[in-house]
């Protein structure tokens, strides 16, 4: 919604919202850009009569501002609505799914785009470092977005990446997600076949090889051309260090360039083989891309590197599933080797909380030194049950600060420390560097 907000600015619409937690990047984005964000839900934001509200998933009925804008008659979509109707018509739209991996290989996406001259407009979940923001109207022919398979509105339950109309489309990987609004993987499943179902036979589908969720969508039916990436894949690779910071990149048996960068981990080599694929099918050229792909600097809270304090690295990183938080340490440990890693953990996803993960949680942590993790109030599984597994190394702690004093007492020069959480984790990254200073 932070990144709608910026395209309908630069459209040169007068922009205003609300919401109940913002938190930087995006917060201090919209207010570089002079959008004002108000704080809650009251209907008081509404009552000078906007010509238009977009509505994010996040609001349901019973919501003040939402019973107020229907009770009053104004009119309004949801952000996926408005995007198609606004901002994509007519444009060559390259959109990246999956449950993993989407505002990176996305990010990246526009990147090789931009700097082949391209001048593609991009929306992605994130703030790309490159480009400083989250979105960006761009030129007339091509668009990118990372389009996610949560519901759109409580007045519209498909998923909104239906909205998006791809020509291009990548599908990352397919998992279990989202548990409080999909029943199981065949749900899941059902809404990715619906966006397949919309790629023109004049598009490309480009998917992970290898997984069995994808395989299943296209068994239900598939109109487009496919082509694959992974190591099993037509796009495949090489690596050329043990932490994937380099790697050959290869289509079949032929070798088109190599990938030098600043990120790590097979995952990240993975999603760069689905925007080279991606950036192939409106017109740049491999090896051109592996190239371009080198400049790419990551976006913000994806193995961010914060600051390093008296000897002490500490990362800030997204991950909240376990698959995506083993990735992330398995990369960090190939990049480190055998320094000291603690991990910081906030399960905060509505899937988290429902204790769908737990049992994968311990397991996907096992690369790490030390790992505390936070007990959010109300959450109804044993977490000391689910992480048992890990033994000693393993702390649970009640409160933020806790987490803090006890990271401060225990790191020391040399040690990496890794923050994973999809939330802000109350402010956790600067107070930890400020305690650490201390």
């Amino acid at each position: 919604m932070g990144g709608i907000a910026l395209l309908a600015g630069e459209l040169g619409h007068e922009v205003e919202g609300s919401d109940a937690g913002i938190y930087p990047p995006m917060s201090t984005q919209l207010e570089a850009h002079g959008i004002e964000v108000r704080a809650g839900y009251s209907a008081s934001a509404l009552a000078g009569r906007p010509d238009l509200v977009i509505v994010g998933n996040a609001l349901s009925r019973g919501n003040e501002a939402v019973e107020y804008m229907l009770n009053e008659g104004l009119p309004y979509l949801s952000g996926p609505q408005w995007l198609e109707q606004a901002i994509l018509g007519g444009r060559h739209v390259l959109a990246v799914a999956g449950t993993h991996g989407k505002t990176t290989t996305s990010a990246l996406l526009a990147w090789i785009l931009e700097s082949a001259g391209k001048a593609p407009g991009f929306l992605v979940g994130g703030v790309a470092e490159n480009f400083g923001v989250s979105a960006r109207l761009g030129g007339p022919d091509l668009f990118v977005i990372e389009a996610d398979e949560y519901d759109t509105a409580f007045f519209d339950k498909r998923s909104k990446f239906v909205h998006y109309r791809p020509r291009t489309l990548v599908i990352n990987n397919i998992e279990f997600d989202h548990a409080d609004i999909f029943a199981d993987l065949a749900d899941i499943r059902r809404q990715f076949h619906h966006l397949v179902r919309i790629v023109p036979g004049s598009g490309k589908l480009v998917v992970r090889a290898g997984d069995h969720q994808i395989q299943e969508v296209l068994r239900m039916g598939c109109w487009t051309p496919v082509e694959t990436f992974g190591e099993e894949g037509d796009w495949n690779f090489t690596p050329l260090s043990k932490d994937w910071s380099a790697f050959d990149v290869r289509f079949g048996d032929r070798n088109l360039g190599k990938v030098e960068w600043s990120l790590l981990g097979r995952h990240n080599a993975e999603n760069a083989l689905a925007a080279i694929a991606a950036a192939a099918t409106v017109g740049v050229q491999p090896a051109s891309a592996c190239g371009l792909a080198g400049g790419f600097r990551s976006t913000r809270r994806r193995l961010q590197l914060l600051g390093t304090v008296n000897g002490i690295s500490v990362h800030d990183d997204f991950a909240h599933h376990p698959t995506a938080i083993r990735a992330t340490l398995t990369a960090l440990r190939q990049h480190v080797g055998a320094e000291r890693i603690l991990a910081l953990v906030e399960p905060r996803s509505n899937t988290m909380k429902l204790g769908v993960h737990k049992d994968e949680l311990g397991p996907a942590l096992m690369e790490a030194d030390q790992v505390l993790v936070y007990r959010p109030a109300g959450l109804r599984w044993d977490l000391e049950g689910a992480l048992s597994v890990l033994g000693n190394r393993c702390r649970i702690c009640d409160s933020v600060s806790g987490i803090i004093e006890k990271t401060a007492m225990s790191a020391r020069a040399g040690d990496h420390v890794l923050i994973m959480s999809n939330g802000d984790f109350e402010g956790i990254q600067q107070r930890l560097l400020r305690r650490l200073q201390g």
